[in-house]
């Protein structure tokens, strides 16, 4: 068919959240172990399964029309695409993924232009190439396969360029972090021919608005509950709330119900303080989506 947005599913650590967060968003994608083509109840749409270090590669071309992948590794390519939205997954994590420049405990590096004729090692080869050539310091990167820390510890290498959100496991193994090189999150990108196409962009522009809402809604609930009209006041008082509380009268009645959407967390604190203030009835629900 000539109306097809073809779409690519990120496959390892982000893949298990993205196909909840299309359900959540209206979409079902089926993933089979035996193909690298999910299926999805859409016909206008096609998925696959690729590799996030490879998504802006494959977007630029137009073999597929929009990706899901870190923002670190649509850089490290140099990807020629339109960048729509961030993706933060809270299932996956909230903290942004930092790529930063690590040494020895003890060694005498203190900033990168201490490594001067150095060897790097890194999976982020073409970024750290720019980044020390943008500051006219020269040194040898290296590809690394893995075990990256590994490398810099058993003096392999001289500093590594790593990614780490909290730094902590970079610590435990007597490594040192110099300095925070990029921050990543998952971002949407799209293919120009295909933003420039209006029924391409159309949809592109409805998927991320529903995916978005999707993750809006993570972590937050609906919370209503009936109370005497005079308690209004005390109760909207202490209610979080995305905008103002809804409150509406009951039906040949003084008492009214009042209606807010708040973070999941603060429900067990808020509920024993609506008790007191009179509230009866409370009913906490999930949301798929806040728009």
């Amino acid at each position: 068919m000539d109306n097809l947005l073809k779409i690519g599913i990120p496959k390892g650590s982000l893949e298990g959240a993205t196909v909840e967060l299309f359900k959540k968003a209206g979409w079902q994608i089926s993933i089979s172990s035996r193909s690298y083509f999910p299926g999805v109840d859409d016909e206008e749409m096609k998925c696959s399964l690729i590799r996030p270090q490879e998504m802006g590669k494959y977007v630029e071309r137009g073999t597929i029309d929009v990706g899901i992948a870190g923002r670190d590794w649509v850089r490290e390519n140099e990807s020629d695409v339109v960048e729509v939205c961030e993706m933060v997954y809270s299932k996956v994590s909230r903290r942004p993924a930092r790529w930063v420049l690590v040494v020895n405990r003890d060694s005498k590096v203190q900033g990168p232009e201490d490594l001067h004729g150095a060897t790097i090692s890194t999976e982020l080869v073409g970024f750290t190439k720019r980044y020390f050539a943008e500051r006219n310091i020269p040194v040898n990167v290296e590809f690394s396969w893995g075990a990256t820390e590994a490398k810099v510890v058993e003096g392999l290498c001289d500093a590594i360029v790593e990614v780490t959100e909290t730094g902590s496991t970079i610590k435990a193994n007597g490594l040192r972090i110099v300095c925070d090189l990029m921050e990543s999150v998952p971002v949407m990108i799209v293919n120009k021919a295909a933003w420039a196409d209006p029924w391409k962009r159309a949809k592109i522009e409805q998927i991320a608005t529903l995916l978005q809402s999707a993750l809006r809604a993570e972590g937050m609930v609906g919370v209503k509950m009936n109370a005497p009209g005079d308690r209004v006041p005390a109760i909207t008082s202490i209610l979080p709330s995305l905008n103002n509380p809804t409150v509406s009268h009951l039906y040949n009645s003084d008492w009214v119900s009042i209606e807010s959407i708040m973070p999941e967390k603060e429900v067990r604190r808020i509920v024993p303080e609506l008790i007191k203030l009179g509230a009866e009835g409370i009913v906490e629900y999930s949301l798929n989506k806040i728009i």
